[in-house]
This record gives structure tokens, C-alpha cells and sequence, in this order.
């Protein structure tokens, strides 16, 4: 990285920390139909730094939902093109009791910036405009062409960004796209990931009477929708994380002995990913794999919610007429998620509890992938990280889903460098989320660098 880079990012960090504040200000969770303005509004926050950091042809594109953006700098001819994406919607913050300071006030403890949306995605998305305003500032261009892509509606499912990539792949053509929205395996250590899972998010609605009922008048005869979504669930996964839905290890692929040796070889203690991460009182999952391969490497079946019958102060006999579960079903590469939603709805209908009946709605689908580790772009990409953070990269998975990567594949033809900087205890999605300021600043270096390589 050029001194010059470097010394801008330092004279502006105090500027380039309130400005992500300000962003982080902003409750755009996309999920809640009473902050679609606030979304809106980040988008628009977007816009203007865009502008600000010299990029062109900036557009604010409404959607059905949430919008997205687009904006170029395309002036360095013969110079590849990098496609850059991430998104400004959020999770929402509940349970707001367990935050130590509001989520949408950003704070700053031991170095960390605490605030939704932090971590995942908008302070790793804004060090990529920050990397562009730097590298425009100190030499008056771009090293390459850039593309950026930004959305609203990632932590939905992302249907507006999908249809906009399939409708506009002349538009969108690069030859390689880069996404800041993962993490660095342990601080300090540059982490580039080559794997996703994939994910199939669904309702499980299960009906029982025609209404609820007195469990005194009825209970013994009538059906109870929570107590036959609950037994449905419990016949989907044994006691040892097996998942017990006929075929749906069908394609699973198991990782090669070259990347479980590597994965080895990384910096784990078992005990301390229990205590300090998970926080419970044991690991669960299936026997015979390794932590690694549980969590980046095998399919998952998890419960995310029920709601149904009577849960308010107090009591009330009733049995329920209906109830609904959230359920996601982790994929990995080689798995297809229209199977797999083939296998789940054979599995209900066949597994009904006595008089109940099921709907099975599918919110989202999306196939995990993988990235192959030997691409040219990916190669700087590792060494661009290496040279910032002093050490060598390492390449990893990871257990979470990243849509928008298998839409630049199928629809562009083109890999995604998966260059994140968050780290494992950020609280993505949960109370207290974070993010490490020095990884920030840090980021827009490594990004900058990057650029200025694959320039070269």
C-alpha cells in the first residue's frame, strides 16, 4: 500500500468513524414494515457518500420493497472491473433489555463500536466506499474499473438484488465481484473464505380445530396444533443432530483431506468456542465430525421460533387451533434447495400428527457454493490482506449464507473475493453486536491495497 493511502486513511479516521456512525444511526431493519422510511433513508445516506467519495452514474433504484444502488467509476481501460456489493438493511434489535447501550446509538468500548449493524453489514459495506474516496483522493483515479451494487433487503432474503442481477448482466459485468460481509477467523489474523452454506427458510403452519378450544371440555379428544408442530419438529433431528428427513444427505459433498488438514491447522480451543461464543453448557451436533465440519460443512436443521395458543400473564386454558413455526435448513455445495424443499414437504405430509394439518411456506431459498481458492484476483486479494495485517492468510468456510455469491455466479460468471473483517464475537444478529474500530480502518487499507494491486 502506497504511504500516501496510508496517511490519508490516518488524517481522517476521526471523519470516517462518524460518518459510519451516522449511517449506524439509522434503524433500517427491513424486516419491519414501519421502518421501510428508514431504510429508504439509509440508501439515501448511501447515495450521498458515493457521490462524495467520486464515484458516477449513481442511481437510487426502487424496488417492490427496499431499494437498491448502483454507481461506477469506469475510466481505467485495459484495468479489470471489480464488482463491490453490501447491504444497509439490518437485523432488528430485539431483546432491546439486553443491549448495554441503544442499538441505534452507536458507542465506543475497548475499541469496539457497539451498534446494529456494526459488524453486519454497514461498517464492513462503508469500508469499501472509504477505500474508493481514499484511493480517488490521493492519486485522482481509480487503479480499476468498480462497479457497486448496494441493498436493502440481505437480511429478507435479498429478492430485489437477485431479479436485478438476472435482468442486468451487461450492466453488471465485471470479472470478479467483492463482498466484505464475513469475518476474520481469530483479530489479527487475515481470513479469506471459500465456502457458503447455503439456506432454505420456511413457516411450518400447523391447524388443529376449527377454533380453540376449552381443554377442560375438550382436552383428551381434540387435536392441539402447538403439541403436533412441536412433535412434527421433534421427528426432524435426533437427540444427536442427525436430520432424519429422508434424502436430504443425498448430495452432500464432504470437504477434501487437503482442506480439513488446513482447517487443522488453524488456532481452536474447543473449550474456549464453548464458553465464549456459544455460551452454553455443551456442543451439540452430529458425532463424528469436527466442529469445522458441523458448522461450515454439514446441512443443519434449526427452529427458530413458535408462535401459538395462549403465552400472555396468567392462564388460559386453551387448546390452539393453530400454530406456526420459523424453520431454516442450512444447505451446503452440491445441494439443491428445490430438492431439498421436495424433501420437507414429503416429510410433513407423511409425519402429520392425527388431525393436524400442515402448510409449508418457503420465505427464501438460496444453494451454498464454493469458490475456487486458485483465481488470480483471489490470490492478490490474500496477499493484499497479508501485507496490512502482518501475517499470512488463511482460507476458511463458513456456516452462513451469502446469496447474492451465487447469483454473480450463475447470472455473471463471475467468482466473489469474500474478504470480511469482522471477527467471531461480533454478536452478528444479536444483542451488543459490534465492531472492532481498528479492523475498520484497517479494512479500508486492505481494500485499498487490494485495488491498487489488481490495478498492477
Amino acid at each position: 500500500m502506497s504511504e500516501a493511502i496510508d496517511l490519508y486513511v490516518s488524517q481522517n479516521e476521526a471523519r470516517f468513524l462518524e460518518e459510519l456512525k451516522e449511517l449506524l444511526r439509522i434503524p433500517s431493519i427491513s424486516t419491519s414494515p414501519e421502518h421501510k422510511g428508514d431504510t429508504h433513508r439509509a440508501a439515501e445516506y448511501c447515495v450521498d457518500k458515493l457521490a462524495a467519495a467520486g464515484l458516477e452514474n449513481i442511481e437510487l433504484i426502487e424496488t417492490e420493497r427496499h431499494p437498491l444502488v448502483y454507481a461506477d467509476w469506469l475510466h481505467a481501460p485495459g484495468k479489470p472491473t471489480v464488482l463491490c456489493y453490501g447491504h444497509f438493511d439490518v437485523q432488528p434489535p430485539d431483546p432491546l433489555e439486553l443491549w448495554e447501550s441503544p442499538p441505534f446509538e452507536p458507542a465506543e468500548r475497548n475499541g469496539n463500536l457497539y451498534a446494529r449493524g456494526s459488524a453486519d453489514d454497514k461498517g464492513q459495506m462503508f469500508s469499501h466506499i472509504k477505500a474508493l474516496e481514499a484511493l480517488r483522493a490521493v492519486h485522482g483515479k481509480l487503479p480499476v474499473n468498480v462497479k457497486i451494487l448496494l441493498e436493502g433487503e440481505e437480511e429478507v432474503g435479498g429478492i430485489s438484488v437477485a431479479e436485478y442481477v438476472a435482468k442486468n448482466p451487461e450492466k453488471l459485468k465485471a470479472d470478479v465481484a467483492l463482498v466484505s460481509d464475513t469475518e476474520m477467523y481469530a483479530p489479527g489474523l487475515p481470513t479469506l473464505n471459500i465456502g457458503l452454506r447455503g439456506l432454505v427458510y420456511m413457516e411450518i403452519e400447523a391447524r388443529g380445530p376449527a377454533r380453540d378450544l376449552h381443554s377442560g371440555l375438550y382436552g383428551g379428544a381434540a387435536p392441539n396444533a402447538v403439541f403436533g408442530l412441536v412433535e412434527l419438529l421433534a421427528k426432524a433431528k435426533d437427540a444427536d443432530g442427525h436430520l432424519l428427513i429422508p434424502g436430504i444427505y443425498d448430495d452432500v459433498e464432504p470437504p477434501t483431506a487437503e482442506e480439513k488438514a488446513s482447517w487443522e491447522a488453524l488456532p481452536f480451543d474447543e473449550a474456549e468456542f464453548l464458553a465464549n461464543e456459544v455460551g452454553s453448557t455443551a456442543l451439540t451436533g452430529e458425532p463424528g465430525y469436527s466442529v469445522f465440519e458441523r458448522t461450515w460443512a454439514r446441512p443443519t436443521l434449526e427452529v427458530h421460533g413458535i408462535a401459538g395458543g395462549f403465552t400472555g400473564a396468567g392462564a388460559k386454558t386453551v387448546i390452539p387451533a393453530k400454530a406456526v413455526a420459523k424453520v431454516s435448513i442450512r444447505l451446503v455445495p452440491n445441494q439443491v434447495p428445490e430438492k431439498i424443499v421436495a424433501a420437507v414437504r414429503e416429510f410433513v405430509a407423511k409425519n402429520a400428527p392425527k388431525g393436524v394439518s400442515f402448510e409449508v411456506r418457503v420465505l427464501s431459498s438460496g444453494p451454498g457454493l464454493m469458490v475456487n481458492p486458485d483465481h488470480p484476483a483471489i490470490h492478490m486479494a490474500a496477499q493484499a490482506f497479508s501485507e496490512i495485517f502482518g501475517k499470512s492468510t488463511v482460507f476458511t468456510r463458513s456456516g452462513g449464507s451469502i446469496p447474492i455469491v451465487g447469483d454473480f455466479a450463475k447470472h455473471l460468471g463471475i467468482p466473489t473475493i469474500l474478504m470480511g473483517f469482522g471477527l467471531p464475537d461480533d454478536g452478528l444478529h444479536s444483542p451488543n453486536e459490534k465492531y472492532c474500530m481498528r479492523n475498520y480502518f484497517d479494512g479500508i487499507r486492505t481494500l485499498a491495497h487490494f485495488f491498487e494491486r489488481y490495478g498492477a
